[in-house]
């Protein structure tokens, strides 16, 4: 039982206290003190110090889950240990480390203990905390048992050539101090962890959960009959990220429904999911996944109406699925940067913006994201809109795409509406867009001043 000395002195920047269980005031607490100095807090006082309800500790255990889920990524935190008051009031006190992440509520403020209060951050405080946590603190770590002569020379070689395609300019300096400046190696010419994962023949022997597990099922649940798997094929893909990205389509690919038909005297093939939607949903998920999760890795799952990938960790810092398409962040930049280089991400965070758009255009209906505290999954599906997407809105942004789909679902979409559809985005860039759209001949507006709104033409 802790000593209650500690609470004489009320409140502070380290140590704050709550009346009752209430999940949404503790995650607040939690994501305040783990981005700031860490701290205590104490459940069963007022704002004075005084003791209140009693306290059921199964409850405060269920709290404290509920709170914890409200927070992405997780927060780390200790048990809840009972404080003995002077009049003999029991309280119990949790403490919360600070953290070498970014952490924000699932409705994407990001808080900061300030004082006695917590206080959200704006946009640049955000990128300024963001800059001083060490989010790819872990890719940078060495691996131990592992060498430099661990990396593979073909590995770096053909780096060094996709680098040199994509700059317009080839390395010509010491092998070693690119390793190092990449963050493959660290000063001590150890390889580190994204050093391994990325030029290592085999990263699995040292990281077994930088794997990639695939199942194809047979219908649309993963089970089969008399409770029985249900996948018609299961594959486990190792190798380094490269060559990861590489099988991994390749094995979608193979599974990958084709369809064909004949315009004119052409033969035109319909795959069963966009190529550029599935190839970023597989780069996403090895780019950004939170590799300090042993215990998993990758999955990709093929059912009959929809492809699920499911990256371990939550979404990283004060990423969102509201704000996913508009602000970018990675836990592994290191990483991100590797494969930028290599090739395998064509336009450093534009990807989501175009694989919502390839979806859309070909009919499907938009990806569906799914962020929990310790999973993040996007889901692909293959079912198509009865009516084939006509040509011109393949000449459309992202933003428009989500427009004419909301038409699709409503009837019709406001001014109000599309801003509620697109946070972030500035009102004048939603206007130019509804717009360009009427001034196309793709929507007609309707009405006028506050009663606008605009309908498929």
């Amino acid at each position: 039982m802790l000593n209650p000395d500690f609470l004489k002195n009320g409140q502070g920047p380290r140590l704050a206290f709550l009346a009752k269980p209430e999940s949404p005031a503790l995650a607040e607490l939690l994501v305040a003190f783990a981005n700031t100095d860490g701290g205590t807090l104490v459940m069963g006082l007022d704002p004075d110090g005084k003791p209140g309800v009693k306290l059921d500790t199964e409850a405060l255990t269920k709290t404290l889950r509920e709170a914890d889920a409200l927070c992405s990524p997780s927060v780390v935190t200790g048990n809840w240990e009972p404080v003995e008051m002077d009049d003999g009031h029991i309280v119990y006190a949790v403490r919360v480390p600070r953290s070498i992440e970014l952490h924000a509520l699932t409705d994407g403020r990001v808080l900061i203990r300030d004082g006695m209060s917590g206080r959200p951050l704006g946009g640049q405080e955000i990128l300024k905390l963001a800059s001083a946590k060490s989010t790819g603190d872990y890719e940078s770590e060495f691996v131990p048992g592992a060498t430099k002569d661990d990396l593979s020379r073909k590995m770096i070689d053909e780096y060094l050539a996709k680098r040199a395609e994509r700059t317009k300019r080839p390395y010509n300096g010491k092998i070693d101090d690119l390793l190092r400046e990449i963050g493959a190696i660290d000063n001590a010419d150890r390889p580190t962890v994204s050093g391994i994962m990325l030029f290592s023949e085999y990263p699995q022997h040292w990281l077994p959960q930088s794997g990639i597990v695939f199942a194809k099922f047979v219908g649309k649940t993963p089970r089969g009959e008399n409770g029985l798997a249900g996948y018609s094929r299961r594959e486990e893909l190792t190798g380094p990220l490269p060559r990861l990205i590489e099988a991994c389509w390749n094995l979608i690919w193979s599974e990958m429904a084709v369809s064909a038909v004949v315009k004119g005297l052409e033969r035109e093939e319909t795959y069963e999911y966009p190529q550029f939607a599935v190839r970023e949903g597989i780069v996403n998920a090895i780019c950004h996944r939170d590799y300090r999760l042993k215990g998993r890795r990758i999955e990709i799952r093929m059912y009959s109406d929809r492809l699920e990938v499911i990256s371990p960790g939550g979404l990283p810092g004060f990423i969102t699925v509201d704000n996913i398409v508009d602000e970018h962040f990675s836990r592994n930049p290191r990483i991100v940067n590797g494969l930028f280089q290599w090739g395998y991400i064509e336009e450093l965070g534009l990807g989501i913006d175009r694989m919502m758009e390839e979806m859309e255009q070909a009919g499907h209906r938009p990806p569906a994201f799914d962020a929990r505290p310790y999973s993040f999954s996007v889901t692909l599906y293959n079912s198509r809109e009865k009516l084939a997407t006509p040509d011109w809105v393949r000449n459309t942004n992202h933003r428009q795409a989500r427009a004419l789909q909301y038409i699709r679902d409503h009837g019709s979409i406001t001014n109000r509406e599309y801003r509620t559809l697109c946070q972030g985005v500035s009102a004048e860039t939603l206007r130019l867009d509804l717009a360009d759209m009427v001034e196309r001949g793709i929507l007609l507006k309707v009405g006028s001043k506050k009663g606008t709104y605009y309908i498929l033409k």
